[in-house]
């Protein structure tokens, strides 16, 4: 009965709740019997469908889309076969679905590839580097994210050149990593497993008897560079001076202003929609933040487009002021809509997929935007959609994975690992993922060769995109 009640829980939304009411024997026997229906050794399995259509799936996508940036979308997944993966998270969730799987579930990331990690600002104003992009958060197997990770890794691998021993020895350590994480995540306290986070400067501190000094003045020029990405460095990136106003500077397709976009229509009607958003967003925060947000003034918003699978969803950046134009705070309202796993785990709880997308968020980070929320709209087209809205910039930055040597993306994969345990320990029941992994590397050779063999089933599917494209099936825009 309670291993019952666990499940009840986490398929709800990821709680742990239920769980930490059974008794840690129990737990650990739960862990232990997952175990017979789903061997450590069968997550090596990868037997593809013969009915599989990647670009068919991909296409669906592109009809709830704005029409002209799909082709956008379409050629930044051409570039490579790693951009090609980060826009195939459709697919890819679709192959998943018919993996085994152990029946311990979690708050997924459900895109958690290696670019969907990096660094941000914590409230306390230190830079924490966490998983960073929830578009695609639901409930499901822990096994899910953990193989997206590792196949990431493989891919990567390739497209830098590495040789297969040392993709196979980037692939082990990250999943060691999140192995033996797990494992120590099942022996603390629940509430120190909630406090848990990684402090950049910290990492890079206790790292520098591991680094070559090129590595270590590397690192640091990434983070004092990050500690410059707000709302200031934006206002002089995204901005210009028109007749004395602060204005978005315009660059087609990939930032419109909004007098751009909607031209030949009233802009004032559209700026009062903007505003009831903007009102229900703010519903949304709890009250200091409400609080905090009351001193900024709408001044323009534009559409912008943003990374690879994301490009053709609706994102705008809105900057406001609490002054007189000095003190700028950038927004961004992304669109969300239904995640690419409700087809395999099953609907959101929250019927606004803005809320699905900050709960998971909430869940899974150890510390979020203090201006993270949700909001809804009725567009100029008359369409419903779900935005959820955070800051635009806040000493945000990604590793460049392209210029990762082998040791590199060895430890950043760890890094990665740690983090994605810490992220599903909050969610999930840690003592039973934890007894289900095991003390031994059974699980982390077993998800090696996945990654391998998804590798080769991504380059299968990268030659019959471009194919497509090739045949006119799929429109691609290869100049952005």
């Amino acid at each position: 009965m309670a291993a019952k009640s666990a499940d009840v829980s986490q398929a709800s939304g990821g709680s742990d709740e239920g769980v930490e009411r059974s008794t840690r024997i129990d737990r650990v026997a739960r862990g232990e019997d997952a175990r017979a229906a789903a061997p450590l050794e069968s997550h090596a399995d990868f037997t593809p469908d013969t009915s599989r259509d990647p670009v068919g799936l991909l296409l669906e996508q592109a009809a709830s889309r704005v029409p002209e940036l799909v082709p956008i979308r379409h050629g930044r997944m051409l570039v490579s076969p790693f951009t090609f993966f980060r826009g195939a998270a459709l697919p890819m969730a679709a192959d998943l679905a018919a993996t085994p799987t152990s029946g311990l579930r979690v708050q997924l990331c459900g895109d958690a590839h290696l670019s969907n990690f990096g660094a941000f600002a914590s409230p306390a104003r230190r830079l924490v580097f966490d998983v960073n992009d929830f578009d695609e958060t639901l409930p499901g197997p822990f096994e899910w994210d953990v193989k997206r990770l590792a196949a990431s890794l493989a891919v990567a691998g390739r497209d830098n050149g590495f040789g297969r021993k040392d993709r196979r020895a980037i692939v082990r350590s990250a999943v060691e990593a999140y192995r033996t994480a797990m494992g120590s995540f099942a022996q603390q306290h629940f509430m120190d497993v909630w406090y848990a986070h990684l402090d950049v400067e910290d990492t890079v501190s206790g790292l520098r008897s591991q680094l070559k000094s090129k590595q270590i003045k590397a690192t640091e020029k990434m983070v004092a560079k990050a500690h410059t990405r707000d709302s200031m460095q934006a206002l002089s990136k995204l901005t210009e001076v028109v007749d004395g106003r602060r204005r978005i500077i315009s660059e087609p397709p990939l930032i419109e202003p909004v007098e751009d976009v909607f031209a030949g229509m009233q802009v004032a009607a559209v700026y009062e929609l903007l505003g009831t958003m903007l009102g229900k967003y703010r519903r949304s925060l709890q009250s200091d933040r409400k609080h905090l947000l009351e001193h900024f003034a709408v001044v323009q918003a534009a559409r912008k487009v943003v990374g690879v699978g994301s490009v053709g969803t609706r994102a705008w950046i809105v900057l406001m002021d609490g002054a007189d134009g000095t003190e700028p705070l950038f927004l961004q309202a992304k669109e969300a809509q239904t995640s690419v796993l409700a087809a395999y785990c099953g609907s959101s709880q929250y019927h606004n997929e803005g809320e699905r997308v900050v709960a998971g968020q909430r869940l899974m980070q150890a510390e979020s935007d203090i201006l993270l929320g949700w909001t809804h709209t009725t567009g100029p087209d008359g369409v419903d959609r779900d935005f959820y809205v955070r800051q635009l910039k806040d000493w945000k930055f990604s590793v460049p994975i392209e210029q990762l040597r082998p040791s590199g993306m060895q430890e950043y994969g760890r890094l990665c690992g740690w983090t994605l345990a810490r992220a599903h320990a909050r969610s999930g029941d840690r003592i039973a993922m934890a007894a289900y992994l095991g003390g031994s590397d059974e699980f982390d050779q077993a998800i090696a060769v996945f990654a391998e063999t998804y590798a080769d089933q991504n380059e299968r599917d990268y030659a019959a995109f471009q194919a497509a494209v090739t045949d006119g099936r799929v429109e691609a825009s290869t100049e952005i």
